[in-house]
This record gives C-alpha cells, structure tokens and sequence, in this order.
C-alpha cells in the first residue's frame, strides 16, 4: 500500500527467491519498480521506495499528467 495524494493504494508484488540467496520482487502495476532483499520483509520495504521513486519519476516526465486507477473486471 501507498499514500499518494492522501490516497492509500494497494499494489501487487511478484516476489521470487533469488538463486543466489534473498529475494527479488516486481510491481505488477508499475513493472519499472524492482527491488530486492535479504529476507521477505526487507523486500517490501524497500519495493516501497522503489514504487515511490518509480512514482515520482513518473510524476515528473509527465507534469501536467493526472494518475488514475482503472479497475477492469476479468
């Protein structure tokens, strides 16, 4: 989950173990934000911040852009 514009939103994460050890995760929604760590938890922490900067990179290329969130049944 992450607060943005006074809004909370969920995404999903990909995780995997990594062969040599940790794990590695991808944001479904946002397949830019990679991230990896030691442990599961350590993971999520730092997907966050990969999520946030991906967000930020975002919001700066496209200034005058509006994000929305699009629900589509499948």
């Amino acid at each position: 989950m992450f607060i943005h514009n006074n809004r909370l939103t969920k995404f999903t994460i990909l995780i995997q173990k990594a062969p040599e050890g940790g794990y590695s995760g991808q944001c479904l929604e946002i397949p830019a934000a990679i991230s990896q760590g030691e442990t599961v938890e350590e993971l999520k922490t730092n997907m966050k911040e990969s999520i946030e900067l991906a967000l930020e990179s975002i919001k700066d290329l496209k200034k005058d852009a509006i994000l929305e969130e699009l629900e589509i049944n499948i």
